[in-house]
């Protein structure tokens, strides 16, 4: 399925000059570099220069989100892009920024501007992300309903996006627990949060079935969507993660029969769904393989590599670290190896594309 063609409607007709140069996909930038840095906190394992390295990184990523929000907002796209039934999608992208950038503050950026700042920081910009994210989470379906159309087989990984973000919400708001004052904020957080896992959760194997369905009954997809295939990686990973963020602080806020069953819950649930994300995993790299031998041009899709392996990371990490399991250990260090390599890789094409396309190319171009 190209992404430009079946599924998106012809732009209206206009002054070139007012046409947006910057779509939301470019915020899996932001998301990508942010869980590389976050995904370093994981590790059962880690090395000298690791943990200033990943806080570089998580740096790096929070002067990128300030960058494009600004060039983005001042372009006044949003209203075009929701009528965009494949751009749409991405909104999920923004939200789920705001909320990797926050929650390395609270395991990165504390080491830097001190614990009070970067919960501070950490609690507006997961507000910010959580009310863009159940706003995402909500309209952009409603849109697939009532105004999008579809051929039968337009499935494609994107479809994950706008219904990602509770999930994330839910695995980043776990770090703010322990900040909520004891009592009914604090088991409001978390209930609220168990709430969204189940939202996004439950929405995403609604949407991987559609695409499994898209992907078997109908031609192979090539070319730039191929990537967004792995979306359904990071989806299921982060279910894994929010599962064992919220275990680990549910005892400061439920009484003790329910904390402990939240603990079973994050071992037993978060394997089951880990060996599905497995199996997705192989598909994924499969179509991947078959499109690179028959060519796979850069787009920003390929930031769909970096996110969803590395919530693979923590999802791994987090069962590695409950379960004290040695081959999970080796999972997790190995696949972290091949996101700061998928990373590097992706990175060096963008900042080649971002230079080619954006700051060489005229005005009045659009750059998805």
């Amino acid at each position: 399925m190209d992404l430009s063609l079946p599924t998106r409607p012809s732009p209206p007709a206009a002054h070139p000059a007012a046409r947006p140069l910057l779509g939301p996909t470019w915020f899996a930038a932001v998301m990508g570099t942010g869980i590389v840095a976050n995904a370093a906190t994981t590790l059962p394992r880690t090395f000298p220069g690791l943990r200033a390295a990943a806080t570089v990184v998580w740096a790096g990523a929070g002067v990128l989100l300030v960058v494009l929000a600004a060039r983005y907002l001042r372009q006044r796209a949003i209203r075009s892009h929701a009528a965009d039934p494949v751009m749409a999608q991405f909104f999920g992208a923004p939200p789920m920024a705001l909320l990797t950038v926050g929650a390395g503050a609270l395991l990165l950026g504390k080491d830097v501007i001190g614990l009070d700042v970067a919960v501070g920081m950490d609690w507006v910009l997961w507000l910010t992300g959580t009310a863009l994210g159940l706003v995402t989470a909500c309209t952009v379906p409603y849109l697939m309903v009532t105004r999008h159309r579809f051929a039968p087989d337009a499935a494609f990984g994107g479809w994950l996006m706008p219904v990602v973000p509770p999930m994330v919400s839910a695995a980043t708001g776990a770090l703010l627990v322990p900040h909520t004052p004891a009592g009914q904020p604090r088991l409001t957080l978390l209930l609220g949060c168990y709430a969204m896992l189940g939202l996004g959760l439950i929405a995403t194997l609604l949407v991987l079935a559609m695409i499994y369905g898209r992907l078997v009954h109908h031609e192979v997809p090539t070319g730039t969507t191929v990537p967004t295939v792995w979306i359904g990686l990071g989806a299921l990973g982060q279910s894994v993660t929010a599962l064992g963020a919220l275990a680990s602080v549910a005892p400061g806020a439920l009484p003790a029969p329910y904390a402990r069953g939240t603990a079973v819950l994050a071992l037993l649930g978060g394997i089951v769904v880990w060996g599905f994300a497995m199996l997705w995993l192989a598909l994924a790299t499969g179509l991947t393989v078959r499109t690179i031998r028959a060519g796979l041009p850069f787009a920003p899709t390929w930031w769909s590599f970096i996110f969803p392996v590395g919530a693979c990371v923590t999802a791994t990490g987090t069962l590695a670290t409950r379960t004290g399991s040695a081959p999970l250990d080796w999972t997790t260090a190995s696949l972290y190896t091949a996101l700061v390599l998928a990373w590097l890789v992706v990175a060096g094409r963008s900042l080649m594309y971002a230079t080619e396309h954006v700051l060489r190319r005229p005005a009045g171009q659009v750059v998805d």
